[in-house]
C-alpha cells in the first residue's frame, strides 16, 4: 500500500480531524484526462473554507496526488520539487489545483510559479459562501515565440506591452469544466518541440540564451555592443547562441539579477528556442547563481565563466595552463556551497573529538592547497623567465610589447614584422602564450618584440591575478605598441578599455604608440580622424608596405630614449 506523504505548508493551528482529512487527500485519484473531478473539487473547496486558508494539490499525469499544500489566506508556497524532467520542450508533468478564498482569478504570482516550475496547468477554484465551489480559472503556457531584443517588448520597462506567455480560461463552475488536460499537455509539448525544430536548431551542441541587464550606468556599454561581444565569446566557448534578452532596470536584482517576473518570461523563451543554458553578461554572485539554478533548472553561466572556459581551451604552454587553472580555482572557490553534512566524519584522540571536516570544508581545503601549489610552480617558472629578461637588460636590448583588445590583429602584426608563423585566427583570445621575436629597426637597432594576451572590456579579476606574472613583463617594455582594430564599430570604447587596464597595471607612464590596424577594412574618414585625435599610425597587418611608417616611428621613439653613452648593439637581422 502506498505510504501517506507528509503535508506541506502552514500547518500550525490545524485541528486533528482537519489534518486527517487533508492527509486522506493523498488517497484520491483523478482521471488522467480531467483537471479534477467534481467530488474532489468540492471537497478541497469545503476544507479550504473550514481552515480559512488556501489549499493546493499537485497531481501527476497518472492522476495521483503528489503533494498536498496548506497555504495562507492570500497565497500558497509550493515546496521544492526537484529537477524538472529531461528535455527543454517538456513540462514538469504536474498540474496545480488550488483554492482562492475570494472571487479572484489567478494572481501574477500563480502565473509566475507556473512558468518557473514548468507546470502542466495552474488552476484556481473560487470558494464561495459556506465552502461551495465557484468559478474555475485555468492557465497553461503558450509555445508561441516571445519578442526578440528590441522588437517591441523585450526592452519595455516593467514588461508593459509584452504578450503574456500563457493563456487563461475561466469556467463558470466545476460542473461546466470541460477540459481534456492530457490532450492539451501533449499538444503543448509537441508545439514546443516544433518551435525548436528550426534550421538553426540543426547545429549540434548546447544552446544558450544571452541575457543583459542595462542599468544605465555611465561606465556601461550599449546593450548591443555587450551582447555582440558576448555572442562571439559564447560561440568561441562551443555554445550555440539562440536568442537575446535585454532588460532595463535601475539596479540589478540582488537575487535573480533580472527580477522574478521577467525570469518567468525568460524561462518560457528558453523552452521555445531549446536553450539549455542562460548566459549573463554581468558577473553573478554565488547566491544569484544558486537562486537562478533552483528556479529554472537550467545551467547558469556568466561572462567570466565563458572567458575562463575559452582560456582553458586555448592554453597550450605549461605556464598558460597553470595560469588558467589558477584563475578557475580562484573563481570557483567562493562558489563551493554544497554542504554535505552526512559526509562529516569523527576523529579520535586528544584535540580531535567532535565532528570532523564536512565535504564542503574538504573541497575548500583542497582548493586552497591546489592554489598554493600552482602559485609556487608559477613563481618557479617566473624566476626562469626573469633570467632571460635580465640577460636582455644586460645587453641593453630594447623591448617592444604589442598590447591591445583581443582580436585586434596583434599576432598578424607580429608575423608581418618578423616573418614569423605565430597562430592567427579571427576569434577572441586565439593566442594566450607570450611570443617573443627579434626585429631590426632603422639606425641598426635590434629589438625584442613580444605579443601578449589580448585584453577585453572588464577583464575578469581572476584572470588579471593569475596572468599577473605574464602581464608584469610589460613593465620591462621600452615602448608599448597599442594595436587597435580600426574596423570595429566599438573602436574607441575598446581603446579606452585597454588603456584603463594598462593604467590599473601601473603602465600609464610607459611610452605608447597607438597603431590602428586593419586600415583596409576601415572607413578612411573615420580612420583619419582616429589617427589625428590619438596621434596614431594606420597600418594593415596584411600589407607589409603599410608597416614602414610604423617601423620608422618606433625606431625614432626608441632612439630618443637611448642614452648617448649606451654602447652600440651587436647582432644579426632576422
Amino acid at each position: 500500500m502506498r505510504a501517506i506523504a507528509k503535508l506541506h505548508g502552514k500547518l500550525t493551528g490545524l485541528k486533528t480531524h482537519q489534518t486527517r482529512a487533508l492527509e486522506r487527500l493523498y488517497r484520491r485519484r483523478v482521471p488522467p484526462h480531467q483537471l479534477i473531478h467534481l467530488e474532489l473539487g468540492r471537497e478541497i473547496a469545503l476544507l479550504s473554507h473550514e481552515i480559512s486558508r488556501q489549499l493546493a494539490l499537485l497531481v501527476d499525469r497518472q492522476g495521483g496526488v503528489r503533494h498536498v499544500i496548506v497555504g495562507e489566506a492570500k497565497g500558497i508556497e509550493i515546496p521544492e520539487l526537484g529537477r524538472a524532467r529531461a528535455g527543454t520542450a517538456r513540462l514538469r508533468g504536474l498540474r496545480c489545483i488550488h483554492t482562492h478564498l475570494d472571487a479572484s482569478s489567478l494572481s501574477q504570482e500563480d502565473l509566475t510559479d507556473m512558468a518557473l516550475l514548468r507546470l502542466d496547468v495552474m488552476a484556481a477554484i473560487e470558494v464561495a459562501d459556506e465552502g461551495a465551489a465557484g468559478r474555475v480559472h485555468v492557465a497553461h503556457l503558450l509555445p508561441r515565440p516571445l519578442p526578440e531584443e528590441g522588437d517591441g517588448g523585450a526592452d519595455v520597462p516593467n514588461g508593459a506591452g509584452r504578450t503574456p506567455p500563457w493563456e487563461i480560461r475561466t469556467f463558470p463552475s466545476l460542473e461546466w469544466l470541460r477540459l481534456d488536460v492530457a490532450h492539451l499537455v501533449d499538444s503543448l509539448e509537441e508545439e514546443f518541440a516544433r518551435t525548436q525544430d528550426s534550421p538553426a536548431a540543426q547545429r549540434k551542441g548546447e544552446r544558450a540564451l544571452l541575457i543583459h541587464v542595462d542599468t544605465g550606468s555611465k561606465r556601461s556599454r550599449p546593450a548591443q555592443a555587450e551582447l555582440d561581444e558576448l555572442e562571439v565569446l559564447v560561440d568561441g566557448a562551443g555554445l550555440i547562441p539562440c536568442g537575446r534578452v535585454v532588460q532595463r532596470r535601475k539596479e540589478v536584482d540582488p537575487r535573480f539579477v533580472i527580477g522574478r517576473g521577467r525570469l518567468a518570461d525568460i524561462l518560457m523563451r528558453s523552452m521555445q528556442v531549446g536553450a539549455e543554458a542562460l548566459v549573463f553578461s554581468q558577473e553573478l554572485h554565488p547566491a544569484q547563481v544558486r537562486s537562478l539554478a533552483e528556479f529554472t533548472d537550467l545551467k547558469i553561466l556568466d561572462r567570466t565563466q565563458i572567458i575562463l572556459d575559452i582560456f582553458a581551451q586555448r592554453a597550450t604552454s605549461r605556464v598558460g595552463k597553470l595560469q588558467v587553472e589558477l584563475a578557475q580555482l580562484r573563481y570557483m572557490l567562493p562558489r563551493l556551497s554544497a554542504q554535505h553534512t552526512a559526509m562529516s566524519r569523527l576523529t579520535g584522540g586528544i584535540g580531535g573529538r567532535g565532528p570532523g571536516e564536512t565535504k564542503l570544508e574538504i573541497h575548500r581545503r583542497r582548493a586552497f592547497e591546489r592554489i598554493r601549489r600552482l602559485e609556487r610552480e608559477l613563481e618557479s617558472l617566473q624566476r626562469k623567465r626573469s633570467q632571460g629578461r635580465t640577460l636582455r637588460q644586460r645587453r641593453a636590448v630594447p623591448v617592444l610589447s604589442l598590447v591591445g583588445y583581443t582580436n585586434a590583429g596583434k599576432s598578424t602584426l607580429l608575423n608581418a614584422l618578423t616573418e614569423s608563423q605565430v597562430l592567427v585566427a579571427d576569434q577572441l583570445f586565439a593566442t594566450l602564450d607570450t611570443s617573443s621575436r627579434r626585429l631590426r629597426l632603422p639606425r641598426d637597432q635590434e629589438v625584442i618584440i613580444t605579443d601578449t594576451v589580448g585584453f577585453i572590456h572588464d577583464l575578469p579579476k581572476e584572470l588579471v591575478g593569475a596572468f599577473r606574472s605574464t602581464l608584469d613583463e610589460l613593465n620591462d617594455a621600452d615602448l608599448l605598441l597599442h594595436v587597435v582594430d580600426a574596423s570595429s564599430p566599438n573602436c574607441e570604447e575598446n581603446l579606452e578599455a585597454v588603456e584603463r587596464l594598462l593604467g590599473e597595471l601601473g603602465l600609464e607612464r610607459t611610452p605608447t604608440l597607438r597603431v590602428f590596424n586593419k586600415m583596409d577594412r576601415a572607413d578612411p574618414v573615420l580612420l583619419g580622424n582616429f589617427c589625428r585625435r590619438y596621434g596614431g599610425i594606420a597600418v594593415s597587418g596584411l600589407d607589409a608596405r603599410s608597416l614602414i611608417p610604423l617601423i620608422e616611428e618606433a625606431g625614432e621613439q626608441l632612439w630618443e630614449q637611448r642614452e648617448p653613452e649606451a654602447p652600440a648593439l651587436e647582432g644579426t637581422a632576422v
